[in-house]
């Protein structure tokens, strides 16, 4: 197939973008995404041109690093599938295709469709751990784990840290980010010891980033490759305003809350 692309081009964090066309000609429809922009970048290079920045790795989709709003969707506009999961055969023969990076304050972009999503990384770092005693081994099945708690804490890890969330956001909120990696940890029982610390100092960090406020659009959930629900997100708002009346005592009685 044949397509005509519109992709955003800025050299740097503080030049101005805009976007350039570009032919995307003889592309096969078992392609990926990324593979139909591979095709697009040789041709720029054959032609003494720069080609396209975009971020990529495993193209698997279990990474995170592809990040492309396509005509206006994050990842594009297959369901609960990153963009270098994305094949051609989604679009048709003479189609124009919009590319753009993630759009929100909290991720600069760094150059064409490459944005800084460095403060997903200072989020979990607030809090993404958890306490553990040194020495010999547990047996595996010393801590028993619901069946229900299990799923869910499964569920929330199956998060990327893609960023589509925050790109479909309205509002450019990570709330759904970070109530994941909340979420992943608070409920099983290892991460019970930092439990109401980790959410304070994950959500101040959040807020700290730059990121907006949750009000439910629910577009994160829509956007989001790995299909997350929207439930994590009442999760740790639950959570934290139990951190709220539990640190304070703590910090009443004198601890280090």
């Amino acid at each position: 197939m044949d397509l005509t692309l519109h992709v955003w081009r800025q050299s740097g964090p503080a030049d101005a973008g805009r976007f350039e066309t570009y032919a995307a000609k003889g592309i096969s429809a078992d392609s990926s995404f990324l593979e139909m922009m591979d095709v697009v970048n040789e041709q720029l290079t054959r032609e003494g041109k720069t080609p396209v920045a975009f971020d990529h790795d495993c193209r698997e989709g279990i990474c995170g690093s592809c990040s492309m709003m396509i005509n206006g969707c994050a990842h594009g506009p297959q369901h609960g599938t990153a963009t270098c999961q994305l094949h051609m055969r989604h679009f048709k023969d003479g189609d124009e295709v919009w590319v753009e990076p993630w759009r929100a304050r909290a991720f600069p972009v760094l150059k064409d469709l490459c944005v800084d999503r460095g403060a997903f990384d200072r989020i979990i770092a607030a809090g993404g751990f958890v306490s553990v005693s040194t020495g010999g081994a547990q047996d595996a099945n010393a801590i028993l784990v619901a069946k229900v708690d299990a799923d869910a804490a499964m569920d929330a890890a199956a998060c990327i840290g893609c960023g589509a969330c925050v790109a479909a956001c309205p509002n450019g909120s990570a709330s759904l980010f970070t109530a994941a990696k909340v979420t992943h940890l608070n409920v099983l029982p290892q991460g019970q010891p930092e439990r109401y610390r980790r959410v304070a100092a994950m959500v101040a960090r959040m807020d700290e980033e730059g990121f907006g406020g949750c009000t439910l659009h629910g577009e994160c959930q829509e956007a989001c490759p790995k299909e997350i629900s929207i439930d994590v997100i009442t999760r740790m708002n639950r959570d934290y305003l139990v951190a709220q009346f539990a640190l304070g005592e703590e910090k009443a009685r004198g601890g280090t809350g």
